[in-house]
């Protein structure tokens, strides 16, 4: 069994290219059913004028997580390539995270 804590000190991987992505800022459940539905991690920090804005977050679905390892959590993202903190295909939710 793997506790909540325990995962939030993983580093997150994607296998498609390698990139680090980052540790894992929040899950998502489904306390009905007892299911992790997502992962949220932190995104780039959007800057206006030089002032920090708000940081995009990247939430990875739980079918996209592809192995969960002692140090690291692999996961399948694409990501659009002019936009790297954008995911393909992904829809942009009401607090600016990207979901897949």
């Amino acid at each position: 069994m793997v506790k909540i804590s325990d995962l939030r000190m993983r580093e997150v991987i994607n296998v498609v290219d390698g990139r680090r992505l980052g540790p894992i800022k929040d899950i998502d459940i489904n306390v009905d059913e007892g299911k992790i539905l997502a992962v949220v991690l932190p995104g780039h920090q959007q800057r206006f004028m030089g002032f920090f804005g708000r940081e995009e977050e990247i939430v990875v679905p739980w079918e996209k997580i592809v192995k969960i390892g002692i140090d690291v959590i692999l996961v399948n993202l694409t990501f659009n390539d002019s936009h790297p903190q954008h995911i393909q295909g992904g829809t942009t939710g009401n607090q600016g995270e990207k979901f897949w």
